[in-house]
């Protein structure tokens, strides 16, 4: 039996979409993610978007203790019909050996957008909070305020644990103590 191809499983209405489903998904600029079953595509991202996540790797990166690994864009199937692909990751070490990461990753972030604002602090907090992601992080790269929001998994329900803005610096304890400071993300130059 042969695998779907992306136009025959955009083209078949009559049922929810699997994970499996987006083994066969183009390799091409666009995110395809799944929200109970329902195809997501995003187009590429922002100059801005791709520079802060950049930064924001770096950052993590610096400060991970060996046992774990930064991902920028790792797919995840968090279950049969719920696949994302958040724009940075903290995940056990042990990972390599998978095409998609199937375990709740330690620290899940997400870089808005005008048009991705609500639904992740919405609709992806939740998603990520039942898969029991154990941080949140949404950086907001205005250029003129940038901002980061943090969540903890404290007891099956995110915590807001700190909102920064600016300059002033977001102190994490937790996957792994580092320090990351919204402008620091979104400022041009090294």
């Amino acid at each position: 039996m042969k695998g779907m191809t992306a136009p025959d499983v955009w083209s078949d209405q009559g049922r929810a979409l699997t994970v499996e489903d987006m083994e066969n998904m183009p390799d091409d600029e666009f995110r395809y993610e799944l929200d109970d079953g329902v195809l997501i595509v995003s187009p590429a991202p922002s100059s801005l978007h791709q520079h802060v996540v950049f930064r924001l790797a770096q950052v993590l990166d610096a400060a991970c203790p060996p046992e774990l690994l930064v991902l920028p864009g790792p797919g995840m199937n968090l279950s049969r019909h719920q696949h994302r692909v958040p724009d940075v990751a903290v995940v056990g070490a042990d990972c390599l050996g998978t095409v998609f990461q199937e375990r709740p990753p330690l620290l899940v972030v997400e870089v808005a957008s005008p048009r991705t604002r609500l639904y992740d602090r919405n609709r992806k907090k939740d998603v990520y909070e039942q898969f029991g992601v154990g941080c949140y992080w949404i950086v907001d790269p205005d250029p003129g305020q940038p901002e980061l929001t943090a969540f903890e998994l404290r007891g099956g329900s995110y915590r807001l644990v700190a909102r920064v803005a600016g300059d002033e610096a977001f102190r994490a304890a937790a996957p792994f103590p580092v320090t990351v400071a919204p402008s620091a993300l979104a400022r041009a130059g090294r």
